[in-house]
């Protein structure tokens, strides 16, 4: 497959944050790999838009917001089960920071996500109670841009929500497996795979954008 970005379409380049890449509170191995793939590919879209995981402090999937509870698991919320994660992208800290090596000086458009102390966001367009939205389903219709290459991290977490939610959307998604990461909790690729099959969502590599 071979695939030239139109003008109706746009790269979405999912959380490439200092906390998500190596030396961060919620690394993710090689994270920080993936960062040329992904600059190479913002030249050759006209349209790029960034997420920004944006938590305050005390988070409701913070492991720390309940006492005694291990990282990594779960609690039942009034939205559903939410994995419990090290404090992570806190507001205003430079773990929320966009790692510096990130090179995409023309993108229009950063959405902040998992800003609310008591709901967290894994997909660029829901909260994770799947009904609040983000305002990207929105932006994306005003500017008439109907499919998106996603990159970045977590392909197994906030990489899948937003794809799936993406198609439910109605906008044609394509995930760029090989410049995204996975968190890689027990089971969470081979299900990230499985509902990508389910939904619809295309996996392709960086080298058939041409």
């Amino acid at each position: 497959m071979h695939l030239k970005p139109l003008p109706t379409d746009a790269l979405l380049v999912i959380d490439m944050q200092n906390d998500f890449c190596p030396g961060g509170a919620l690394a993710i191995a090689g994270g920080d790999i993936i960062i040329p793939a992904i600059n190479d590919l913002g030249r050759r879209f006209e349209h790029v838009l960034l997420t920004q995981d944006w938590h305050p402090a005390n988070h409701v999937s913070f492991a720390s917001a309940h006492p005694g509870a291990p990282l990594y698991s779960t609690i039942e919320t009034t939205y559903g089960t939410q994995t419990l994660w090290p404090d992570h992208c806190v507001q205003q800290s430079p773990g929320a920071d966009f790692h510096p090596a990130l090179d995409l000086p023309h993108a229009e458009l950063i959405v902040r996500k998992g800003f609310r102390a008591r709901i967290d966001s894994y997909s660029a367009f829901l909260e994770n109670d799947h009904a609040t939205p983000t305002g990207l389903a929105g932006y994306l219709r005003d500017r008439k841009l109907t499919r998106l290459f996603l990159c970045g991290l977590a392909y197994d977490f906030c990489v899948r929500f937003s794809a799936i939610d993406g198609t439910a959307l109605g906008f044609e998604c394509l995930v760029l497996e090989d410049a995204s990461r996975s968190v890689n909790l027990p089971n969470s690729i081979a299900s990230t795979n499985l509902a990508f099959a389910e939904f619809g969502v295309k996996r392709i590599a960086a080298a058939e954008i041409t």
